[in-house]
């Protein structure tokens, strides 16, 4: 597990560092390795102590966050939330296997706004990602984005293996984009 821990506002502190640590050895059971950790510690107003914790591990990615008085509560807090999280996704894939091999290879590319708008031959690109995308069902589309804390996820449809797009909508409901044939 590589942990990679940050204080914001406050100075670095290693008997936080290592509680982090410790309490981050706990969530090593729900999840197959590797896993990388951002653990992000600040004070903001000298009395609100916030924890931020993003996960990255084979596929799925967490995050969560806290705020308390104390910095050890927060910690607790937010690697409770991250428990919770894992532990609901685990039993939602536990009967799910994925088909190796169906996977498809997504491009992501970003564009610089004003050289669209300013009619340039070219846009300028401003970053390009490029990301597997695994198949699988809606409802676990639907859960990776909520994991994932998205407001839309580009994902292969498991049983008709098309591309399609599930996003929220301003009503708090889900939608989901299917390409036509």
């Amino acid at each position: 597990m590589q942990i990679d821990v940050t204080f914001r506002h406050m100075e670095t502190s290693e008997p936080l560092r290592a509680y982090a640590d410790e309490k981050l050895a706990r969530v090593k059971k729900y999840i197959d390795e590797p896993i990388d950790v951002q653990v992000v510690l600040s004070v903001e107003k000298k009395i609100r102590h916030k924890a931020v914790v993003t996960m990255n591990a084979k596929g799925i990615g967490i995050k969560a966050s806290e705020e308390t008085n104390d910095m050890y509560a927060a910690i607790d807090a937010v690697l409770d939330k991250i428990e919770r999280q894992l532990k609901r996704y685990k039993e939602k894939i536990k009967n799910h296997k994925p088909e190796a091999g169906r996977g498809r290879e997504i491009r992501k590319t970003v564009f610089a706004a004003e050289s669209v708008e300013e009619g340039a031959v070219e846009p300028v690109i401003i970053r390009s990602n490029s990301f597997q995308v695994k198949p699988m069902a809606v409802e676990e589309a639907v859960m990776q984005m909520d994991l994932l804390e998205k407001e839309f996820l580009v994902f292969t449809d498991s049983a008709t293996e098309e591309i399609n797009v599930v996003y929220r909508r301003k009503d708090g409901n889900y939608g989901v984009i299917v390409p036509q044939k």
